[in-house]
């Protein structure tokens, strides 16, 4: 993995199943700057954006709410994913398309042709359950969205177990 020049804050082997949480219902990782570039700035087409987080909000709320919500009948058309305190340089280009809101971990966003159409930033995800979260992504799916869901079959995604673990349990990384 490419950490860019700025290390990841936690232990990469820690944060992998967080990863894996969104990558496996199709999300794209955004590893570097350039990826950031390349996944926002697609004409005509819808971008969610996922800032993932090591935090409860994130475990609780914002990966299994965007997991759940990409089991509808429309979706957006590239699905894509920061990690918060990994791939630094990759989130500040990340952010720098979400301005003027400020940086926030949790963070979900949809675009289209690089500009936010629809946001939700921490403050509206830390006291939403995931079902609501879930409820909230679909409407601007059926308001924004053309591609057909879901991001994976139903029953992949009723063997899907939700991982639960927190930022207070994980552990920084070892610098070099």
């Amino acid at each position: 993995m490419n950490f860019g020049i700025l290390g990841p804050t936690y232990d990469p082997a820690s944060v992998q199943p967080m990863r894996d949480e969104l990558t496996v219902v199709g999300f794209d990782e955004l590893l570097t700057s350039d990826d950031v570039q390349k996944a926002f700035e697609v004409p005509d087409k819808t971008v969610l954006l996922l800032i993932n987080s090591v935090c409860g909000c994130a475990a609780g709320n914002a990966r299994p709410g965007a997991a759940m919500a990409l089991q509808h009948t429309k979706i957006p058309d590239v699905l894509t994913t920061a990690f918060a305190g990994m791939e630094k340089d990759a989130v500040a280009k990340a952010r720098a398309y979400l301005a003027p809101h400020p940086p926030s971990s949790p963070c979900i966003a949809l675009l289209k042709d690089a500009k936010i159409v629809k946001i939700l930033e921490r403050r509206h995800i830390e006291n939403r359950t995931a079902e609501m979260v879930a409820r909230e992504l679909v409407e601007w799916f059926e308001e924004y969205c053309e591609r057909p869901g879901p991001s994976i079959s139903p029953e992949d995604f009723a063997r899907l177990t939700p991982y639960k673990a927190c930022g207070s349990t994980i552990p920084l990384a070892r610098p070099d």
